[in-house]
C-alpha cells in the first residue's frame, strides 16, 4: 500500500475489480501521545489555548479545543516542555460534542521530539 494512502478495489459490469490507491492527505505515522500546547490564532483578539495533543508526528497534531477553529487558520503551536515552538496551519475542525472540537495541525517545520515513538 502507498504511503499516505489506501487500496480500494472498484468493480464495473463484466470487469474483474481493478484496485488503485486513494490518498487520505496524511504521509507520517501518527502516535498516539498527550502533550500540553498552547495554541495561537495569527488573527489579533483570538485568545490562545492551552489544550493537549490527542496523536502527534513530526509535521503535525491532532489537538482537543474549546472553541471552533477555521481550516486554513494560521497559528503558533507552543509546548514549552518539549521545547517545541512552531508555526503551523488549522487543516479540519470536527465537532466531537457541544463545545468540543477535534482539530487537525499542520506544522510548517520538523519538529523532532514528535517524530519519536518513545
Amino acid at each position: 500500500m502507498p504511503l499516505g494512502g489506501m487500496k480500494i478495489t472498484s468493480f464495473a459490469p463484466g470487469q474483474s475489480g481493478e484496485t488503485m490507491s486513494v490518498p487520505t492527505g496524511r504521509f507520517e505515522k501518527r502516535i498516539a501521545r498527550a502533550v500540553t500546547v498552547e495554541i495561537r490564532s495569527d488573527d489579533e483578539g483570538m485568545p490562545k489555548e492551552r489544550t493537549l495533543t490527542e496523536n502527534v508526528s513530526a509535521h503535525g497534531a491532532r489537538v482537543l479545543m474549546d472553541r471552533e477553529w477555521r481550516p486554513g487558520q494560521h497559528v503558533m503551536v507552543i509546548s514549552p516542555k518539549e521545547g517545541v515552538r512552531a508555526r503551523g496551519q488549522i487543516v479540519y475542525c470536527q465537532l466531537l460534542a457541544e463545545s468540543r472540537f477535534a482539530v487537525g495541525l499542520e506544522l510548517s517545520v520538523w519538529v523532532e521530539p514528535w517524530a519519536k515513538s518513545y
